[in-house]
């Protein structure tokens, strides 16, 4: 990927590196790439981020887990669920991961990232190949009767609004890279699949 050139903004010139993302790939004799999984809340995208780590993980790949929850309880625990800050949210994510990326490591994001633009927008920060978009398709009724948080529940009862699904729209990608029903597939099927969407050339 090249290094990231970009006109100055307030003053600020982003410095460019010697060493490239290529050079750091190298050290971990890895691809670093981007799966991002998206899906409703209850589809499965968190476990089946787990699960993949681990096993990439017993193969001696680099890994990190980008969680959606997880980082709003920490880089975006300021910001709400209205539809701009929804967007801010994914911003950061992608630019965490792309970050990630340049360093050489394999970054699998599992957020619900309802919007195609901001879906399109992180693409857009990554080399060709190097963005994997997972659709996790677990049907909306299979979802919120899963309800692990107990999520759709509020939302029904109005304790919880802008949720996607019910108050708040969830686009479903139009051309993912993967397909995955977590009522279809058991864990290890769905693995795999992952597995050989990642590491195909």
């Amino acid at each position: 990927m090249n290094e990231m050139v970009s006109m100055p903004v307030s003053g600020i010139s982003p410095y460019a590196l010697t060493l490239s993302s290529a050079d750091r790939a190298v050290l971990k004799s890895q691809r670093p790439r981007c799966l991002w999984l998206t899906g409703l809340s209850g589809a499965g995208k968190s476990t089946l981020a787990n699960a993949l780590e681990l096993q990439l993980n017993q193969r001696g790949l680099h890994t990190f887990v980008l969680d959606g929850d997880n980082l709003r309880a920490g880089l975006c625990r300021d910001l709400g669920m209205d539809p701009e800050s929804r967007r801010e949210n994914i911003r950061r994510m992608a630019e965490v991961a792309r970050l990630m990326v340049d360093a050489g490591l394999i970054v699998i994001v599992a957020a619900i990232s309802p919007f195609r633009s901001d879906r399109d927008a992180a693409r857009a920060l990554f080399a060709e190949g190097e963005f994997i978009e997972v659709y996790v398709s677990t049907p909306f009724d299979v979802c919120e009767r899963r309800d692990p948080k107990g999520l759709y529940l509020a939302a029904r009862q109005g304790r919880l609004k802008s949720f996607t699904g019910i108050d708040s729209p969830y686009e479903a990608p139009l051309s993912p890279e993967c397909e995955i029903d977590t009522q279809a597939l058991e864990m290890a099927q769905a693995c795999r699949r992952l597995t050989d969407a990642l590491l195909k050339k």
